[in-house]
C-alpha cells in the first residue's frame, strides 16, 4: 500500500524542526506505507495573524525539511492573506521559486470569501500552485468572520474555476461539506479533521466520486494509523482506496 498524505503539520507548535525530529517522522509515515507528505507548516504557531517575517520563519522550516529529506516532503506555502496583495505575491514568488513549494496553505486569519483573497487566488493561477483552505463547519464554531465554513470554500473555488482548491477536513466538514463540493471539478477534499465517523467517506464517494478525495492526516494533531483506518474501513472498492490514499494526490500535485 502506497500512500500520499496531503494534510501534516511536521512542524507542530516548534516541535519537529530537528533533523532527528524529521528522521523520525519519516520512519514513522513509511512504516505506515507513506510515500511521500505534504509540509503545511507550524502554521498557528503565531496565532492566526501572523507578520510576513514571521510567515517567512514558518515557510523556512518547510523548507528545511524539504532540503533534508527533499524526496519526501512536498511544501506548502503558509500565508496570511490580510497583510495585502504585496507581502502575499512576494512571500509566494520566493516560496515557489527558491523552494520549490507546490501550494499555498491558508488557516484562519479571514474567511475564504474575504475580498483579500483575490491575491491568493492570483498568485496560485500564476505559479500553478493549489490551495488548501482550511475548513470547519461554523454551525458548531460560530466564529465565520475567520474561520471559512465548507459554503465559503466551495465559494471559492466556483468563484475560481482554474484553481485546483483542497477543502480541509472532511470530518469538521460534516455532510453538509460533502454536499457544498459536489458539481465543483476543482474543489478537492482531505479526508482529515478530528476522529473518524462511521459513514461519511462513504457518503463522499457515493455523492462526488472518490477522485476528488484526498487521504490526509493532520500529523501530529492525529495518529496515522486511525487515519488511515479511517479510509480502510469503509465500504469502498479497492480501486477508489488506491485512488484516496495516492493516485488522486499523485495526479493533483504531479509526481
Amino acid at each position: 500500500m502506497r500512500i500520499i498524505d496531503a494534510h501534516t503539520h511536521p512542524v507542530f507548535m516548534h516541535d519537529g524542526a530537528t533533523p532527528a525530529a524529521a528522521r523520525r517522522l519519516v520512519a514513522h509515515g513509511r512504516a505506515h506505507g507513506i510515500v511521500k507528505m505534504v509540509a503545511l507548516g507550524d502554521v498557528l504557531v503565531h496565532g492566526r495573524l501572523p507578520s510576513a517575517a514571521q510567515c517567512r520563519r514558518i515557510n523556512d522550516e518547510t523548507a528545511q525539511l524539504k532540503r533534508w529529506h527533499p524526496d519526501y516532503f512536498i511544501g506548502f506555502c503558509c500565508l496570511n492573506p490580510t497583510l495585502g496583495a504585496r507581502a502575499v505575491e512576494r512571500e509566494v514568488e520566493r516560496c515557489v521559486t527558491q523552494h520549490g513549494f507546490r501550494g499555498i496553505k491558508l488557516e484562519i486569519s479571514n474567511n475564504a470569501r474575504d475580498a483579500c483573497m483575490g491575491a491568493v487566488m492570483a498568485a496560485a493561477r500564476r505559479w500553478n500552485l493549489i490551495v488548501l483552505q482550511h475548513t470547519w463547519s461554523q454551525t458548531n464554531i460560530h466564529q465565520r468572520r475567520f474561520h471559512s465554513d465548507p459554503a465559503d470554500t466551495a465559494w471559492l473555488a466556483r468563484r475560481h474555476p482554474d484553481v485546483s482548491v483542497i477543502m480541509a477536513h472532511l470530518t469538521g466538514c460534516g455532510y453538509r461539506g460533502v454536499l457544498e463540493a459536489k458539481g465543483l471539478p476543482n474543489l478537492f477534499v482531505d479526508t482529515s479533521g478530528a476522529f473518524p465517523e462511521a459513514e461519511i467517506l462513504d457518503f463522499a464517494v457515493q455523492e462526488f466520486g472518490a477522485e476528488r478525495i484526498l487521504y490526509g492526516s493532520d500529523l501530529p494533531i492525529r495518529e496515522t494509523s486511525v487515519t488511515v483506518g479511517r479510509v480502510l474501513g469503509a465500504r469502498l472498492t479497492a480501486q477508489q482506496r488506491r485512488l484516496i490514499l495516492h493516485g488522486n494526490a499523485a495526479k493533483l500535485f504531479r509526481l
